[in-house]
This record gives structure tokens, C-alpha cells and sequence, in this order.
């Protein structure tokens, strides 16, 4: 089996844009090592994973996709996989949830869903970790700028639980709620922990400071994505690997780590568009000197089109294609080049569209450019992202 670079670029596929010419940021994007690849590779377009009924494709469910996990057996909830990437860890049956910082007023509506996206909160988060709810151990730790996680541990706890964030400003914070008998306990629980961590916050120094300059207090823990800690079966077991994963983002980190992959640090490696990397690429190709699979996640593309910033969003991927360079020329390695899923720039969201592939290896088709469009007449055709794992080493 030949080494392989797994590379995921976070939202890179995108909607055609009037302002871009009715193209694609990518379509657009001046990207001279990507076309070589696809010159020298096979393509096409994958398919992103959608539970039955829903919307819009998740990172997190697409990554497990991508790895060959079915999400319906496998998925954990969004919680375990943050824990995990910000270095909690977990023990089968603990429950971890996503946070936000937010801003409430008196009535307990949503201010502010960030918290006027607060960076400085180990003050805050080390106030709250002396609360104490009989029968449940809570741990907090932050994750970056408003971000944090928090993991619940005890005895007969449960993840069935709803959140509590309404999801957008001007509406009530929810209660949390059982969704099965057995999570009435850690429901109760954690409304408790929240109830005393809103009373901290609202009177915490850091909040009066913040409220005499006019920015939002972070007054309240925003909870989702609730999730219960079980092991899922080893991605080098599953495919005779020696794993790696570098990235900037806490997901993706977690889920490289609940399937076992080893994280390799690379300064400076943000998850924001001022990213290095020149060091992340320079980095994956040092790993193939210890790791046969090397998974390098890129999230900023995702972050721009979120905001509807087509130009940078282009301007982004001309950067990483720039960067790309020092894996080029490798022997007898596979480069894989895909996304997780679309991001819409004009929806300023995750969207359904097809997502391009590139695996450059072996055999090769006429495509000659990286793009959605061009890649719809490669070789590999239609491909549901499940299968695009067992089509990579079938080629390799």
C-alpha cells in the first residue's frame, strides 16, 4: 500500500456567484498546482452525507463520512469530538457538549449569541469551575475566542437532552429538557449548573469591566450538540494504517483522535485565514517519514463563505494552492484533494451542493482544471462520500 495525503478543504465548493462571472470561487481561483493534480490524477464529484430529513450537511458527520464510518451507527453527538480536540479526556459514558459565551438580558432573551465574540475567558471559566451539583463532576475548558467545552461525569447520565441555545438573538433561552426517562436526572443537573453559572457570570469582575466599556457581558453558557462518550473502532485497525492528522480546528483534531490518529502540532496552525501554511504542508510531507496516512484538515474557506466573502474566499484558495508546492513532486505517494462539504457564500451557510474530488496516483482522465464544473466528466463519476474512502485504496 502506497502513503496517502488525505487533504479536506473545509466549504471549498461553493454556488456560482454573478459577481465572480457565474463561477465558483474555486472555478475563479487562479489554482495552477490543484489543475496540475487533477491533470495528473482522476476526478469527480462526491456526494456529502445527509442524515434522512436533513437540511444541510455537518463537518462533523461528513468527516466520519469521508473516513468510511457510517454516521448512523458511529456518529457521537458534536460534544465528545470538541472535547476531545481541545485534549479532554473522556471515559466511556461521560457527556460533553459544545459552549458558547453569550449575552442574556434580565428576561433571559439572547442578546448576543457570542458574546460580542469575547477572546479572554480563562478568568470566567475558572470562576465557573467551582460549582458543585450533587452526583455529576463538571469540567470546562475553553476552546478558542467565545468557545468552550463542557463534560459532565457521573453515574446513570444521559445525552438525550435538548439544548438550551435558541440559536439566534431576541428569543428565550430554553430549558433543558429529557428526551428519554433515563436523562431526567442530568437534565435536572445540568439546568442546576447553569442557573449557578449565570449567577457567577452576571457578577463576575470581568462582565461589570466589560458592561462600563459598552461591550456584552458574557453572562450566560449557551449549550448543544450533547453527546455520550462510547470508543469507535480504530481507523489503523480498519484499514492498516499508521495515522496521523494535522489541524488548526478542535473537531477536527477530536474526530482524528476518537479514530485514533495522532495529532502532529504545527505552529501557528490557527484554523483562521491567517493559518500558516507553508508550515502545515511542510509538515505533512516531514510525517510521511513516520506515518503512512497523513490527514490534513484546512477550515478557513468555510469561515469566509459563512461571512459571504467570496473574493477572500478565492483569494484563500489561490494561497493554499500556492503553499501546496513541497508535496508535489512526492514518489509514490496518493494526494487526495476534497471538502467536507459545500459552503455557499450567497447563503452564507453549509448548502448541498456536489463536492469536487481529485486522487492523483495512479491512471488519470483529460480533466484540466480543479473545479466543481471540470470535475463532473472525471472518471470517478458520482461517488456517495461513504464510498469515497473504499474508492481511494482500491486505486492505491
Amino acid at each position: 500500500m502506497k502513503k496517502i495525503i488525505f487533504i479536506v478543504i473545509d466549504g471549498l465548493s461553493d454556488g456560482q456567484i454573478p459577481q465572480l462571472s457565474n463561477k465558483t470561487p474555486l472555478e475563479k481561483a487562479e489554482t495552477p498546482n490543484l489543475d496540475w493534480l487533477a491533470k495528473k490524477g482522476i476526478c469527480g464529484l462526491v456526494e456529502p452525507f445527509l442524515f434522512p430529513g436533513q437540511e444541510k450537511p455537518e463537518s462533523d458527520t461528513c468527516h466520519l463520512a469521508l473516513f468510511g464510518y457510517e454516521p448512523r451507527i458511529f456518529y457521537l453527538g458534536r460534544g465528545p469530538y470538541e472535547a476531545a480536540g481541545v485534549g479532554i479526556r473522556l471515559k466511556e459514558g461521560d457527556v460533553a457538549l459544545r459552549v458558547n459565551f453569550g449575552t442574556v438580558d434580565e428576561n433571559m432573551k439572547v442578546v448576543d449569541r457570542r458574546a460580542g465574540r469575547i477572546e479572554k475567558t480563562q478568568s470566567l471559566i475558572k470562576a465557573l469551575s467551582k460549582i458543585k451539583v450533587k452526583g455529576i463532576k463538571f469540567i470546562l475548558k475553553k476552546s478558542y475566542g467565545h468557545r468552550l467545552v463542557l463534560v459532565l461525569k457521573g453515574k446513570n447520565i444521559s445525552s438525550a437532552i435538548t439544548d438550551n441555545d435558541p440559536k439566534k438573538a431576541g428569543e428565550k433561552v430554553k430549558k433543558i429538557l429529557p428526551e428519554i426517562e433515563k436523562a431526567k436526572f442530568t437534565a435536572k443537573a445540568l439546568n442546576e449548573f447553569l442557573e449557578k453559572a449565570h449567577s457567577i457570570l452576571k457578577n463576575h469582575p470581568l462582565n461589570q469591566k466589560r458592561i462600563k466599556k459598552g461591550l456584552f457581558s458574557a453572562n450566560y453558557l449557551l449549550v448543544r450538540g450533547a453527546g455520550q462518550f462510547r470508543k469507535t473502532p480504530s481507523f489503523n485497525k480498519r484499514y492498516g494504517f499508521n495515522s496521523c492528522c494535522i489541524a488548526g480546528g478542535g473537531l477536527y483534531k477530536g474526530i482524528a483522535k476518537i479514530l485514533g490518529m495522532k495529532e502532529v502540532k504545527v505552529k501557528g496552525a490557527t484554523g483562521l485565514p491567517n493559518t500558516n501554511l507553508r508550515a502545515k504542508f511542510l509538515a505533512v510531507k516531514k510525517s510521511l517519514d513516520k506515518y503512512n496516512f497523513v490527514f490534513l484538515h484546512i477550515k478557513a474557506a468555510d469561515s469566509l463563505a459563512e461571512d459571504g466573502n467570496f473574493l477572500l474566499k478565492k483569494e484563500f484558495i489561490e494561497k493554499i494552492d500556492k503553499e501546496l508546492k513541497p508535496i508535489l513532486k512526492l514518489k509514490n505517494v496518493f494526494i487526495v484533494v476534497t471538502a467536507d462539504h459545500s459552503t455557499c457564500c450567497q447563503l452564507q451557510r453549509h448548502c448541498s451542493e456536489l463536492i469536487p474530488v481529485l486522487i492523483c496516483g495512479d491512471g488519470r482522465d483529460n480533466i484540466q482544471k480543479f473545479s466543481e464544473r471540470a470535475c463532473q466528466k472525471g472518471k470517478l463519476g458520482r461517488v456517495k462520500q461513504i464510498d469515497l474512502m473504499s474508492k481511494i485504496l482500491k486505486l492505491t
